[in-house]
This record gives C-alpha cells, sequence and structure tokens, in this order.
C-alpha cells in the first residue's frame, strides 16, 4: 500500500508539472499563438509521458502484488512446518525416565532369642521407557538391591527386573516379547511402595508366589467385554533344588532370565475383572512341565500348578485386599517332603482415615510343606497392624507391628517386633 500511494503521488506531481509546463508555455505563445502543429506536439509529447508513468505504475503495482502472495506463501509454510513439529514429538519428549526406592528399619527379635536391628536401602529402581510409534513401545525397569554388590561386603545385588517391547496389535490387543513380570497376584506386577500397607512386602506373595518373579518369553494382553481382560505368556521358567534345606522350594527355583536353564518353559494364563470402579477379581494358573529343568538326579523332576485367585476392593475409604495361592507339584520326590502341596493365604482389612494417613491390618498363613508326610508345624502364621502417612501421594511414610508364629517345621525363626519405612515413587 505504501509503493502504491508513493507512486500515485508521483503520478499526480508529474501531471502537475505538465500542466506547469503548459501554462508557463502560454506566455511565450501568448505574443504569438502557436501554431496547430505546435499545439500538437505539445500534446503529443505529454501524451507519451503520461502513458510512460502509467506503465511504470502497473509494474510498480505488479511487483507489490507478487511481493505479498510470496509473504503469505512464507507465512503459510511457516505455519505448516510449526504445525508438523507440534504434531511430531521429538525423541526426548517420547522417553520417559521414573522409578521408585524404599528404605527399611527392622527392629525384631526372634523366638530363638536374636535381636536383629538393621537399616537397609532396600531397592533403588530406575524406569525406562520409549514410544517408537502409536503402537510400539519399549519399557525397562533396572533395580539395585541393598545399595550395591560387594563380594564379602554387601549383601546386594543388580537386576534387570524388566526390559520388553509392546506392540498394539489393535485396540483391544497388545503383543509383547522380552523380560517381564509375570501376571499373577497383586505385588507381582504393582510393588511401588506408596501403593501397599506394610514396610515389608507380605510373606504370601514372597514365599509362595516368589515376587519379584519375572521370566522372559512372549505374552499377549486382552481386553473384552465390560471390564474384561486376559493374559497368556509363554515363558522361561523355574529351576528348583532337589536336595538340601531348599528342596523344592518356589522362590529358590528362580533363574532371573540369567543364561536360565530352558529345557521346560512355563504356560501362565490370567483372567482379570475391572468392571465395577474399586473391584478387582482375578485368577491366575501357571504350568511347568518340570520345576527342575531336569537338574536333578533321576527321579527328582516334578512338574507344578500354581493357581492364585485375589479380590481388591475399595469403597470410599474402607478397602479390602484377600489372596489364595497354592502349588500342587507332581512327583515322588517333593511328596517325599511334603512339598507336594504349598499353601499361602492373607485377607487385609484398610481405612483411609483422609489423604494423609490410612491404617490397615493383615493376617497371613504359609505352608511350604503342606502335603501328607510334611513334619509337624511347618505352618507359620503372621499378624501385621500399621500406619501409612502420605505426605505427597508418591511419598509415604510407613509403620507396623509384626508377631509371627509356628513354621520351625520348615526351618522358619519366628519373630516379634516392629518396622519402620520411608518410600516415594515418580
Amino acid at each position: 500500500m505504501k509503493l502504491r500511494h508513493q507512486k500515485s503521488s508521483k503520478f499526480i506531481n508529474t501531471l502537475g508539472g505538465a500542466a506547469i509546463t503548459f501554462v508557463t508555455a502560454l506566455p511565450t505563445y501568448a505574443a504569438t499563438p502557436p501554431t496547430a502543429e505546435q499545439m500538437w506536439e505539445i500534446i503529443q509529447a505529454q501524451q507519451k509521458e503520461i502513458a510512460a508513468l502509467k506503465a511504470q505504475q502497473q509494474t510498480t503495482e505488479q511487483k507489490v502484488e507478487a511481493t505479498g502472495q510470496a509473504v503469505e506463501q512464507t507465512v503459510q509454510a511457516v505455519e505448516e512446518a510449526a504445525l508438523q513439529t507440534a504434531s511430531t514429538p521429538s525423541w526426548a519428549e517420547r522417553t520417559k525416565v521414573g522409578g521408585y526406592g524404599e528404605l527399611h528399619y527392622n527392629n525384631l527379635e526372634t523366638e530363638s532369642g536374636e535381636d536383629i536391628n538393621e537399616i537397609d536401602f532396600h531397592r533403588f529402581v530406575l524406569f525406562f521407557g520409549h514410544e517408537f510409534n502409536d503402537r510400539i513401545r519399549f519399557f525397562s525397569e533396572l533395580e539395585i538391591e541393598h545399595s550395591g554388590v560387594e563380594p564379602g561386603e554387601i549383601n546386594g545385588a543388580v537386576e534387570l527386573e524388566q526390559a520388553y517391547i509392546d506392540f498394539d496389535i489393535n485396540d483391544s490387543l497388545t503383543a509383547r516379547g522380552g523380560l517381564f513380570l509375570v501376571p499373577v497376584g497383586i505385588i507381582n506386577e504393582t510393588h511401588e511402595p506408596p501403593t501397599f500397607y506394610g514396610v515389608e512386602r507380605n510373606i504370601v506373595e514372597t514365599r509362595i508366589i516368589p515376587s519379584t518373579w519375572w521370566e522372559g518369553g512372549a505374552a499377549l494382553n486382552g481386553r473384552f467385554g465390560s471390564g474384561f481382560s486376559y493374559d497368556l505368556a509363554l515363558t522361561s521358567g523355574l529351576a528348583t533344588p532337589t536336595d538340601g534345606d531348599d528342596a523344592y522350594v518356589i522362590r529358590d527355583g528362580r533363574q532371573f532370565v540369567s543364561e536360565a536353564v530352558a529345557n521346560d518353559p512355563a504356560y501362565t494364563g490370567r483372567i482379570k475383572y475391572t468392571g465395577i470402579p474399586g473391584l478387582e477379581l482375578a485368577a491366575t494358573l501357571n504350568y511347568q512341565a518340570d520345576l527342575t529343568q531336569g537338574l536333578g538326579p533321576t527321579g527328582t523332576s516334578s512338574d507344578g500348578l500354581l493357581f492364585e485367585t485375589h479380590a481388591i476392593w475399595q469403597r470410599g475409604p474402607f478397602g479390602l485386599r484377600a489372596l489364595y495361592a497354592q502349588w500342587s507339584l507332581d512327583g515322588e520326590a517333593p511328596e517325599a517332603l511334603g512339598r507336594e502341596e504349598q499353601v499361602g493365604w492373607y485377607v487385609e482389612p484398610s481405612y483411609k482415615i483422609n489423604s494423609k494417613f490410612g491404617l490397615f491390618a493383615r493376617y497371613s498363613s504359609v505352608d511350604r510343606a503342606a502335603g501328607s508326610n510334611a513334619p509337624a508345624d511347618t505352618e507359620l502364621t503372621e499378624f501385621d497392624a500399621g500406619l501409612n502417612y502420605y505426605p505427597h501421594e508418591d511419598v509415604v511414610l510407613k509403620f507396623d507391628y509384626v508377631t509371627q508364629d509356628g513354621g520351625e517345621g520348615d526351618g522358619f525363626d519366628p519373630v516379634d517386633g516392629f518396622n519402620l519405612g520411608i518410600g516415594y515413587q515418580f
């Protein structure tokens, strides 16, 4: 517009100048009036100048219009580039980091008279995840237990508990491959400190279900109906000892997917219902043709079937968790030790006073030698009660009192005392 205004002003000025020239010339011809030929020459000269000025103005207008179009195209290209950048997240935006940790203080006395006064940074865990696109994701969990590893000095471990890729086949079916947690129980998959009561994890989901329990392999997760889901997994399996005090003890059979013997894989299937807010119902079967992976002497192999079921119910401030788990082993060797049946269960009511405080009580029972030939007094029972304080929803301070009874026939030394803990997740 500014250029057009300038050129229009120039055109007017030129016309004015031509008029002045014409008027100025009039006195010259006033004495001797111009002839018709002279008048025609003057008019022709003025017409040429006017035509040239019009052509120049038209060219200028075309340039201004072309410049405007170029500016508009540039603005549009910049906007499209910005929109494309916003819709395609950067590498950092598609990569997530998280974790959790917990510090424990145990002040306990065993039935045999041993005092246990320990402080232990039990777990330090980091999560790393990445979204390759809308349908392919990676997730991992790296853990340091008991502050580190130093042979002969630190009772720690560095463990890779998860490292898998999820593939969304469609909106209701996901395939998984890699190293992942077995879909069983309540805390095996969800065990961050703010998500459960008590400083230590419950004895059923550590000694019957060997949490934390992970394997390597492939799995499918499907959703159907209103709130139903299922999991199917084919993975590496356990390799339980076949002699000594730990013979056929399930927890001691974990191989941690560390050059794990894979003579006999494990098959896991779970069905879960979460269609009612605050309610979770689930049941899991895990089967392995030989829990020993064929590593023991002839006649010591044993197939194993785990059945687990649980319920979680949260109604306002009231909560309830209940779980039952049982291993059934087939074979003469585990039967001779009374370990063909291994059973555990617990009931845990809780009450949230407000968003900061929660109270709980839990009664648990574990019997790793519940078979017919078991020695006497192999059942270990435990009562816990305590308080969780949440200064933030992802930070928790814990206190609980614990007392145990029995289990001496299976090598347990019952304890009595209290625990303190602090934990976090992010």
